[in-house]
Parts: structure tokens; C-alpha cells; sequence
């Protein structure tokens, strides 16, 4: 796979092929042309001695402070020298390549002024998996990642430090040896390089991507609950949900039916009128994180495809323009919004976990999903680490965006905290996955139980947990299983091998008329 940049049309899959798969990266010729262009105008205002923000005067509360012309090239360098101030673990690289992606994008949309020759030269380094080793903390998310962003440019101008190869070097060290000749740095160049949101964005972009699958996941997940569970089939009866037209809600209850399709577990019945909210409601709390994912996305993929820098510069006209479009409060917000969508998935999939081990709760199966009871304790407490992840998902749910500070002699007087809420919905996702893994655990260890066969869907997961997990006859240790379910969930085995067996798991419902037509 081939990807093109031409500032408009980048996506979330392309994001994920070239900072994962290593696809590889060029500049549209358009684009080529239009940095050209661009490049002409802040060179004419140049020579004209036109007071510019960061190319002939300082930056912030500096900007006061004229610059002349031969000081321009040493001012871009100390602008990235002193931005340079990360601290905490290193981005993970394919973090890293995703931010060093959305730079170029932004820059090939033609209006930061840098030179063709800086904009290829990070398309190269992405090519030859230069990746410049950044701290993950010292970004405020506005003006975008100055810290992070600067550690990259630093690498650019071959200095900082890199990974290559998997190993940790100097910057010119790994530029020579990718056969890379650093830049040195123009007017605007510095700025053009650091002035944006791309690092936590991409950062989102990526999390974004695995948000969808890891939501699929929980589906499956709570069908299997459902299925060992015997809820009412008629909980997710389409006609129900049909008069509550959300997309997410009936996207959800669609999958539930296609997956729990065929189950004997449920045709048998339970005797039950209706059941507890966290089993009747599945396709009603799932479906707005499934709504809440169309809209991160709809933001995230805004974002990727802007220009955030100041000064921008328009080749039409000749002018530039000082504006605010490096603010990361749109990603910002998304995420946080995720975050929230995805700590529910938690939420709900712990109050399946605990329905399932309950004698008093669930429908002829032992306490714990284990015979012998009180010389085994079964899954007792891999519930409490279910509980403990949701407890912390809390709390990382808190929204990042909601806090502020003035900083640059109040020039920079609010900022979106975007960084932090990325950084979050990691830890929350990470949280998730595991706490899937212990209901998949234990409604895999429910159907052991259960004579009736379940449905199409769920009887594929119940076969791929058991091909990592055996079924607990008397206690053993269990950390091994929940993490090797949660491996299967994060490469997506799970998903996979249901999907080849019932069709694809929708997050996009159609809705039809009473005779069978498609309704917008």
C-alpha cells in the first residue's frame, strides 16, 4: 500500500498502514506545487522587510521583538532547541511515525511556508524508519505538540536522538545511516515543523482504529453473556428498537441477533418475563459509544486533514495571516468523549462478569463457574480485577479538557490539555480489553456448563477463547488465561474468526421501510 499526501485525504486506516504496516509515503505532485507557491510568498514578504510572527520577529509574549533577516535561520533552530523539553517514557514508534505522518500531511497542504526539500525530507524518514525518540509528557495540546514535535524536527536537522534499526542513537547517526542528509533549517521552517496537534492526534488516530474493533469485541462478548445467560431474545427484537431510531442503538441490537442466531441456550428459554437492565439494555448502552466512534471520527479525520500552523501564508493573495488553528480543543474534546465511550464498555461487560458468577443470578450454573465449591473459588477474583479496572477507568475518564493554564506570559492564556486525554484513553483501552477478557473467560466457562449448543456467533468465540484457555475444572492460576484471551482480542483473532462466520459486525445501521426499502 501506497500513500499520497495531499493534505485532504488522509484516513484513519492510512494512518494505521504506515505508522504499524509501513506503508509507504509520497508527495502529490499538486501538493508539490502549492508548497512551492507557498514558499515564494513568505520569501517576497521577506524581501520586502515585512514584520512577520516567528520568521522576522520571536515568538509568544517575544513577539514584540523585531528579528532581522540574516538572524531568521538561527532563530528557527533556537525556537526547536528551546520547545525542546519532554520528559516521562518515549512515544511508542508507531506513535510516533503516525505524528510524523499528520506533520507532513499538514505541511502539504501549502501554507506553512517550508521548503519542499524539509517536507521530503520527513516523508524519507518515515520511508526509512528514521523514528526520533520523544517524550511522551510536556505537550499541553496549544500551540498543538510544541515539545514532542520539536523532538522530531531535532532529528530533521539531524540532531536529538532516533531509533533506528531498533536501537537507540544520535540523530546524525541515524540520518547517515538511513542515508539522509539533515536540513538546516530556513525561515518559518522551525515553526512549520513544530505548530500543530499532530502528535496527539495521530496518537488518536490510532487509538481510534482499534476503538472500533475493540467495541466489535464487545459485542461479541456481551452475546455471549446473553447466550449463556438465556436473556430474552426478544430484548433485541428489531421492532423495538426500530421506534428509537438511533444508528448505534440499533446497529448493536442487529448484531446481537446475528450473532445469538440458532442458539438452543436461548430457544430453551428461562422462564424470564425480563431481564436486568445490564443484559435487556445491551444495544442501549453500547450504541452510544457506537455513535460517540462516528463522531471522533468525523473529528479526528478533520484535524488530519487541516492546516494547523501559524502564520499561515496564501499564494492567491500574497498574504499571511496570524491565527489559532495549531488549538487542539476539537481532537481534545473527541477524545476525552472516547474515553468515556470506551470506559463504558468496561462498565457494562464487569456487570456480565458478575451475573455470571452469581448462583443467585444466573440460570443453573455453579457458583463461580466452578464445581467443588469452597474448596474452589473459580473466577471469584478475576472479577475483583475486572472491578479494579473499571474502578481506575473512572477516574481516566475524567475529561483532560476541562482544565487549563496561562503560560507564555498569559499569551497563551488557555489550552486544550489534548496529550493528556490521549494519553488516557490508552490506559482506559488497555483496561477494557482485559476486562472483556475475563467476561469471554467466564461465559466461555458458562457454556461448558450448558447442554444446549449456542448461538452461530457466540459458539465461534466460545471455540477461540477455549483454543487459548482451558475450561477451570479446580483452581489454577489464572493471570496466563485472561492475558492470552486479551492477546487473542488485541490481534483481533476473536473478531476475525466471528466475522468469517456470521458477516461482518456493523457500527453502521440501515434503516428500511415497513416493505423492505432502504430509509434515509
Amino acid at each position: 500500500m501506497k500513500v499520497v499526501l495531499d493534505g485532504s485525504s488522509l484516513t484513519v486506516e492510512q494512518v494505521h498502514a504506515v505508522a504499524r504496516g509501513h506503508a509507504k509515503v509520497e508527495v502529490a505532485p499538486k501538493a508539490k506545487v502549492a508548497v512551492k507557491r507557498c514558499r515564494k510568498v513568505v520569501q517576497d514578504l521577506v524581501d520586502k522587510g515585512e514584520l512577520i510572527y516567528g520568521v522576522t520577529t520571536g515568538i509568544g509574549e517575544l513577539a514584540r521583538v523585531r528579528v532581522s533577516p540574516e538572524q531568521g535561520a538561527e532563530l528557527q533552530k533556537r525556537i526547536v532547541y528551546s520547545h525542546s523539553a519532554g520528559v516521562g517514557d518515549f512515544f511508542e514508534e508507531d506513535e510516533v511515525r503516525a505524528g510524523m505522518l499528520l506533520r507532513a500531511n499538514v505541511l502539504s497542504n501549502g501554507y506553512s511556508a517550508v521548503r519542499l526539500s524539509t517536507l521530503e525530507t520527513l516523508v524519507r524518514m518515515i520511508n526509512k524508519n528514521v523514528v526520533p525518540a520523544i517524550n511522551e509528557k510536556g505537550s499541553v495540546g496549544t500551540s498543538g505538540d510544541l515539545s514532542p514535535l520539536s523532538q522530531m524536527a531535532e532529528v530533521v536537522m539531524g540532531e536529538g536522538r532516533a531509533f533506528y534499526g531498533g536501537k537507540l542513537m544520535r540523530g546524525k547517526k541515524a540520518m547517515e545511516k538511513a542515508g539522509i542528509k539533515p536540513v538546516e533549517l530556513s525561515f518559518k521552517e522551525g515553526l512549520g515543523l513544530i505548530n500543530g496537534s499532530q502528535m496527539f492526534t495521530g496518537c488518536g488516530a490510532l487509538r481510534l482504529y482499534d476503538a472500533e474493533r475493540i467495541l466489535k469485541t464487545a459485542i461479541i462478548a456481551s452475546a455471549m453473556s446473553a447466550d449463556a445467560l438465556r436473556t430474552p431474545i426478544r430484548a433485541f427484537d428489531r421492532r423495538s428498537h426500530r421506534v428509537r431510531p438511533y444508528n448505534g442503538q440499533n446497529a448493536v441490537a442487529a448484531n446481537m441477533r446475528k450473532l445469538l442466531k440458532g442458539s438452543a441456550l436461548i430457544a430453551g428459554g428461562c422462564g424470564k418475563v425480563q431481564d436486568a437492565y445490564s443484559m435487556r439494555c445491551i444495544a442501549q448502552v453500547y450504541g452510544p459509544s457506537v455513535d460517540a466512534l462516528h463522531y471522533v471520527r468525523e473529528q479526528v479525520e478533520i484535524e488530519m486533514n487541516s492546516v494547523a500552523d501559524n502564520p499561515l501564508f496564501f499564494a492567491d493573495d500574497g498574504e499571511r495571516l496570524s491565527c489559532g488553528n495549531f488549538h487542539g480543543q476539537p481532537v481534545a474534546m473527541a477524545l476525552d468523549f472516547l474515553g468515556i465511550a470506551m470506559s463504558e464498555l468496561g462498565g457494562l461487560s464487569e456487570r456480565h462478569t458478575n451475573r455470571l458468577l452469581n448462583p443467585n443470578l444466573n440460570v443453573g450454573l455453579p457458583a463461580f463457574l466452578v464445581k467443588g465449591e469452597g474448596l474452589n473459588s473459580g473466577y471469584m477474583v478475576a472479577h475483583y480485577t475486572a472491578s479494579a479496572l473499571c474502578s481506575e477507568n473512572k477516574l481516566l475518564a475524567h475529561p483532560a479538557t476541562v482544565d487549563n493554564f496561562s503560560m507564555a506570559a498569559d499569551q497563551e492564556d488557555h489550552v486544550c490539555m489534548g496529550p493528556i486525554a490521549a494519553r488516557k484513553l490508552k490506559e482506559i483501552m488497555k483496561n477494557v480489553v482485559h476486562v472483556l477478557a475475563i467476561e469471554m473467560m467466564c461465559a466461555a466457562q458458562a457454556f461448558d456448563f450448558l447442554d444446549c449448543a449456542p448461538g452461530k456467533g457466540t459458539s465461534v468465540a466460545h471455540r477461540e477463547v477455549r483454543k487459548v484457555a482451558k475450561k477451570l475444572v479446580k483452581d489454577r492460576v489464572l493471570y496466563p488465561d485472561i492475558q492470552a484471551i486479551a492477546a487473542s482480542i488485541w490481534g483481533w483473532k476473536i473478531l476475525d474468526e466471528v466475522e468469517k462466520e456470521v458477516g461482518e459486525i456493523k457500527l453502521r445501521h440501515v434503516f428500511r421501510t415497513a416493505k423492505g426499502r432502504k430509509k434515509n
